[in-house]
């Protein structure tokens, strides 16, 4: 179709410079730079105007940026992007990451661009093609690694890390529902323990137990060993997982003051804050995997 048989925008849906570069969280400079360097730009920009940007041209440049956040050059991000026509689809860019076997500067440089969409459809995929403890064990904490690296660099990003947090805490939660029969009659008990506010790992834990069909009582972070008592002498849970990822919150009472029910539960500690020679009741697991397993075998599953 040439330029003029294509369909014009109405004035409503045209977009200014700053408006796009809001959209896609680059400065204007940069757009005016692809434009001129690549020749993607407003495509009913008239000389002498101000630059306006149609739908059509707000897709080609999402696509020309998530392209260019996966890490493909910007000549070549251009030319795929001007070649794209309709809406952004998704998925078309995290399959392209996976085969450039750069998911995690993927994700890492999509969060940074707080491209939420783009970061929770690469972890959902993740997920889906890999499963819970090998998307986090290989990817989701790289890229935890990666983010919170750069904040003690430079002093900035911090929103980069709470976003980050927060998508994932939300497609492992979402994980967890997908239970239908488990297979443990008593629901394994999480928690961490003391004041402690890292809860991360645990979404990680209860998801990973959930791929298994395993059942879990999830109480998060800062959990005082009075409620973790509670929930033993009433449940009597088949295993406690109890995680500190700082050493002041890995009080050997939580082991110690644990209630003496039948059956005795099988105690497991996580995290770097524990010190398991401490902790002689409690096993100490090093990974997902372990936890998982020292889970499943307490459970009989």
């Amino acid at each position: 179709m040439s330029p003029a048989e294509q369909p014009q925008s109405a004035p409503e849906d045209l977009l200014s410079v700053s408006a796009v570069a809001r959209r896609l969280g680059v400065a204007p400079a940069t757009l005016r730079t692809w434009a001129r360097r690549y020749g993607i730009g407003p495509n009913e920009h008239e000389a002498g105007s101000h630059r306006k940007y149609c739908p059509s041209d707000l897709a080609k440049l999402t696509v020309m940026r998530r392209l260019i956040s996966s890490g493909v050059a910007p000549a070549d991000a251009a030319e795929q992007a001007k070649a794209h026509d309709g809406e952004v689809v998704i998925e078309e860019f995290t399959s392209l990451c996976r085969e450039c076997d750069e998911t995690i500067n993927a994700i890492f440089k999509a969060a940074e661009a707080l491209d939420s969409l783009f970061v929770e459809t690469m972890l959902r995929n993740e997920i889906s093609e890999n499963g819970i403890i090998s998307a986090w064990q290989e990817v989701f904490v790289p890229v935890l690694i990666q983010v919170g690296a750069a904040w003690e660099k430079s002093g900035k990003g911090i929103e980069v890390e709470h976003m980050l947090t927060e998508i994932l805490k939300r497609v492992l939660r979402e994980s967890t529902s997908e239970i239908v029969v488990p297979l443990n009659t008593r629901p394994v008990l999480l928690a961490s323990v003391g004041e402690e506010l890292h809860s991360l790992a645990l979404h990680a834990l209860a998801a990973a137990l959930a791929e298994r069909g395993i059942e879990t009582h999830f109480l998060g972070a800062r959990t005082p060993v009075e409620a973790i008592s509670s929930m033993v002498t009433r449940f009597a849970p088949p295993a406690v997982f109890l995680w500190a990822q700082l050493p002041v919150n890995g009080d050997p009472k939580f082991v110690s003051a644990l209630p003496s029910v039948r059956p005795a539960p099988r105690v497991i500690i996580g995290g770097p804050g524990w010190n398991p020679d401490k902790c002689q009741n409690a096993h100490f697991v090093g990974s997902l995997t372990l936890a998982v397993d020292e889970i499943a075998m307490a459970v009989g599953a």
